[in-house]
């Protein structure tokens, strides 16, 4: 990273136009903010290339957590079906990525302990991973991605599919509090706020808000597990998908990446038992 943005400052210094008295400039650049976002482009370019850093566990020290936990963040619930009230301003029958959520999820995720069992709703098996939370930061606006997305999400050249396509959505986190730690998925932005890159992934804490600081909101099979009350404290970090352990938040979901790699396990099998039925 340090060798790009010296072979980029480099470049610009070389290539500046003049601007001396009555010295006629070669630059192809018109003016001095045209070749601003010239370098600027080439910047960009410059921090998209680097490959991410990979980190080789040895005998001698354990590896290197790739993802820094956020300690001590307020953490609040919220759930698929919501209404708006008290300070929650925007319903929650659509998330920030997906107009139908209640819809696609299944149902209204209801958060009271007499309609719940084993972390989700007795009504219904959802059809979206009961595990989920939400962060003060979309990538995405009016179907373009912002101008930081690039720059400030690791992950993003590993996860880009196209244009406008979040790689925030369905990211796995893990949440602790105490002894116990949870997994889940995003699915929302919030609490307040969906600009705040630089706590998502930085070093800022949480803005202040009506949620006394809030940084976070989790589901109810979250609060359940972690056995979290209304307004707690927790830790989290982001995780890649496959490092998450065995637990009941890989047991549901069409967004869930563990459902759909057991479900195409199972259907390679089905396929080699018709195929040797066949001979």
């Amino acid at each position: 990273m340090r060798r790009l943005l010296s072979v980029w400052l480099s470049l610009a210094v070389f290539v500046v136009p003049k601007a001396f008295g009555d010295e006629q400039s070669t630059s192809p650049y018109a003016t001095a903010a045209d070749f601003a976002k010239y370098a600027m482009k080439l910047r960009e370019q410059a921090l998209l290339k680097v490959e991410p850093q990979v980190f080789i566990p040895t005998s001698s020290r354990p590896a290197i957590q790739r993802y820094p936990w956020k300690t001590n963040i307020v953490t609040t619930m919220f759930w698929v079906g919501e209404q708006a009230g008290g300070n929650n301003p925007v319903p929650n029958y659509r998330s920030a990525w997906d107009f139908n959520w209640t819809t696609n999820y299944g149902g209204t995720d209801n958060p009271d302990s007499s309609a719940r069992r084993n972390c989700i709703p007795i009504a219904f098996i959802p059809k979206q991973n009961p595990f989920y939370y939400a962060l003060p930061y979309n990538d995405v606006t009016h179907g373009q991605f912002k101008p930081e997305a690039p720059l400030v999400i690791p992950w993003f050249k590993q996860a880009y599919t196209g244009q406008g396509q979040s790689v925030c959505w369905h990211r796995w986190v893990a949440i602790r509090k105490g002894n116990r730690t949870c997994y889940a998925q995003w699915e929302d932005c919030g609490p307040f706020r969906t600009d705040h890159f630089q706590y998502v992934f930085g070093n800022e804490r949480p803005k202040p808000n009506l949620n006394r600081g809030a940084g976070l909101d989790v589901s109810p099979a979250v609060r359940d597990y972690l056995g979290l009350a209304p307004t707690d404290v927790t830790d989290w970090q982001f995780v890649e998908w496959r490092d998450v352990p065995p637990g009941p938040w890989r047991s549901y979901g069409e967004n869930n990446q563990w459902v759909s790699a057991r479900s195409k396990a199972e259907q390679r099998m089905a396929d080699r038992s018709l195929s040797a039925a066949k001979k």
